[in-house]
Parts: structure tokens; C-alpha cells; sequence
């Protein structure tokens, strides 16, 4: 049977060439990067050449580059550092409604300290009106955080319209540029970014590591104590494999990105085309201003973990939404919040692609989908009921 992978919205596969570049830091050059010895220069040097590779990569200052284990934990660091750091300045925070919900849990987190938050809405598409931002921007507003682009329905936000405007109020803002790090343009100076989460492991880079923008003379408190390295705001010796293997991605990507990129919105765009054709379903988020490898359906009278179930079986890795909330029985926040109804939101499918993805694998796809929305409307009870 052949096996399509389609959920790089969730992780891809290493790329060789990253693989190759991270093999000698396991059992070759092991050394700490604090160590004064040869071992220690050599992993010292791995490390800040990465740093430098990848602050170039957004035009940034090597010094304005922090590494951690992973998105999560940047986001924690860089929302919670902030919010405690600049408590004195005020307590209100702005996101949006559609955030990834790790991010969400970390603004839960602050209102249980005696924050206030604002959850901004968002339209049909998914997009934050600006206007309505800034007029949620209030004298005690210390942060803004508004993500690149969406994780589930792929929607890219206007953000350098929204940095403008808290740049103009002086309110620090943070962008959530998981998805679309190494697959859109990113100039941190350019688009007024103040602070900025990345990852990985969506380009066929390797997983447990991240690289956090934080602008130089912000004021963010250390999430984790317990040594001078990140220049003290992050205690833990620093994954020298995994971020020589990011270092290696981002080189990749600045030379291939752009050919990628128009192959992937090729691909896109046939799944769209084609998937369109089923009767009674919907395309979720923009139709065009939207990441090249995301696409995000729901199909009428049936359950979506039930249709990714029926694709598995034929050997096609999808999801049904954001992959750390797929196992989770509730209707997507981000579906409800632009006005999708709640049963209509439970059958919803993601399909993400990535630089291996073939023509074949569409074509692949193409030809199970229809079958597999047939087959379950016909023993729907939503449908039939």
C-alpha cells in the first residue's frame, strides 16, 4: 500500500542533509560549549555560527537570537518574562481569539496571576481587524501577541500593520511564527517585531529545539534559573546537535524557499480545486492569502476524526486540526471563532504538505477523499437522522 504523508503542519521528516550536519555533534564533537578545552571551542563555535545563521536569516543581531527545547516552551518564556518583567508598567495583555492553544493556555495562565487579557475576533477568514486592535490598546497595555499565520486554517495575518500600529503606542509585540518560519519572508526590523517564536520541526529540521527573537533592551524575566547560558535568561546546556541541525535547515531554505514555495502553492491549490468538488464541503481561512502548504476543509454529516481514520487506513497520514488538540472531543476554537457552527466545525480536516510532497501523493489523495466522505455520509446520522 502506498503511504502519502501529508501532516507537516504537525512534523516532517529530517532532511539528509540536516542529518549529516548534526551526526558529528553526537558522538565526535560532544564537548560542553562552556568548557575551555578544544571540545568545548568546537561545540562553542557550533553553536554561535547557527546563532549568527539564523539571525541573519531574519535580519537580526546574533545577540538577539535565544535557543530553547521548542515552541512551547518559547512561548511560555517569552509572554510570561514580559508580562512579569514589565508588571510595574501595567497588567493588560491583547491576542487573538484563533492562537495556538499553547499560547492560549499561557494567557489563561497570566488572568489566574491577575492579569487582564483581551481575546481580539477575527472574520470569516480568520483575519485580526486592526482598527479593533487598536482600539483594545489601552494605557496599561504592556504586550501584544498576534501569530503569523494560522496553525489550523492557514490564514496569514496583516502583521506588519498591526506591528506599525504598536509601534506607534509603544506596546511591545510578539508574533507566533511557527508555521510560517523558513516559508515566508521574515525581517524582523522591517516588520517591527519585537519578539518572535519559531520551529523546526515543520521544514525537515530536527525536533526539540527553537530559535526565539527577542529585540535587544527589552526587559523579560528568565523562565528557567540555573546558569549563565542564553545569556542568562535560559539555564541549560544548549542542544548542540539539534541546533546545529536548525542552523543547517535555515541555510537550506534560504537557498530553496522560494522554489519550494512555488511548488508547494501549486500543490495547494490542487487539493483545493479538487476537493471543492465534493458536494456540502467548505475551504476554512483565506483562499489565497494563506500558507502554500495548508489546506483546511469541513465536510457536512460526518465526524473528521472518523474521515482522517478512513484516509490512515489507506495509507494517508492527515489531521484533523492543530495536531497537539486532535484528540481533544471539542469543536476547534479557531473553526467556532470565525463563525463555523460547532457540528459543521467537528468535521474538519487539515492536510499540510512539505518539500517531499508529490503530484503522485496529491493525485493519491484525490482519488480516497470523495471515497471516504461517501462512505461515511451514507452511515451518517447526521445525515440520515
Amino acid at each position: 500500500m502506498k503511504r502519502v504523508y501529508l501532516d507537516y503542519g504537525a512534523a516532517s521528516p529530517l532532511d539528509p542533509r540536516v542529518f549529516e550536519a548534526m551526526k558529528p555533534y553526537f558522538c565526535e564533537k560532544y564537548g560542553h560549549p562552556f568548557s575551555l578545552h578544544q571540545f568545548g571551542v568546537e561545540a562553542n563555535e557550533a553553536l554561535q555560527k547557527s546563532r549568527k545563521t539564523i539571525a541573519n536569516f531574519i535580519n537580526s543581531k546574533s545577540e538577539e537570537v535565544y535557543f530553547t527545547s521548542g515552541s512551547t516552551e518559547s512561548l511560555n518564556f517569552v509572554i510570561r518574562g514580559v508580562a512579569e518583567a514589565n508588571k510595574n508598567k501595567g497588567k493588560h495583555l491583547i491576542t487573538s481569539a484563533i492562537e495556538h492553544g499553547a499560547l492560549l493556555d499561557v494567557f489563561s495562565c497570566l488572568e489566574r496571576q491577575g492579569f487582564k487579557v483581551t481575546y481580539l475576533p477575527v472574520d470569516k477568514y480568520g483575519f485580526v481587524d486592526p482598527k479593533q486592535l487598536e482600539d483594545a490598546i489601552r494605557k496599561d497595555t504592556i504586550l501584544v501577541s498576534i501569530m503569523h499565520a494560522n496553525n489550523e486554517i492557514g490564514t496569514i495575518e496583516p502583521i506588519e500593520e498591526i506591528s506599525k500600529i504598536c509601534k506607534e503606542k509603544h506596546v511591545l509585540f510578539h508574533t507566533d511564527a511557527v508555521q510560517t518560519f523558513t516559508h515566508l519572508p521574515i525581517d524582523v526590523k522591517k516588520m517591527n517585531i519585537d519578539m518572535m517564536t519559531t520551529s523546526s520541526l515543520k521544514m525537515c529540521g530536527p525536533k526539540g529545539v527553537e530559535a526565539t527573537y527577542i529585540k535587544s533592551g527589552i526587559n523579560i524575566q528568565p523562565l528557567i534559573y540555573g546558569g549563565p547560558h542564553e545569556k542568562g535568561l535560559r539555564g541549560g546546556t544548549e542542544n548542540i546537535p539539534a541546533i546545529v541541525g536548525m542552523g543547517k535547515m535555515v541555510e537550506i531554505a534560504k537557498v530553496e524557499m522560494k522554489n519550494t514555495e512555488k511548488k508547494l502553492t501549486q500543490l495547494r491549490d490542487r487539493i483545493i480545486e479538487g476537493t471543492l468538488k465534493i458536494d456540502d464541503s467548505r475551504l476554512n481561512g483565506h483562499p489565497t492569502k494563506r500558507l502554500s502548504y495548508n489546506t483546511s476543509f469541513c465536510f457536512k454529516f460526518i465526524e473528521g476524526s472518523s474521515l482522517m481514520m478512513f484516509l490512515d487506513m489507506n495509507g494517508i497520514a492527515v489531521s484533523t486540526g492543530s495536531a497537539c488538540s486532535t484528540r481533544s472531543l471539542k469543536p476547534s476554537h479557531v473553526l467556532t471563532a470565525i463563525g463555523v457552527d460547532p457540528k459543521e466545525a467537528q468535521g474538519s480536516l487539515r492536510i499540510t504538505l512539505g518539500k517531499y510532497t508529490t503530484k503522485s501523493d496529491i493525485d493519491y489523495l484525490l482519488k480516497f477523499l470523495p471515497q471516504g466522505v461517501e462512505a461515511l455520509r451514507k452511515i451518517s446520522p447526521f445525515k440520515n437522522g
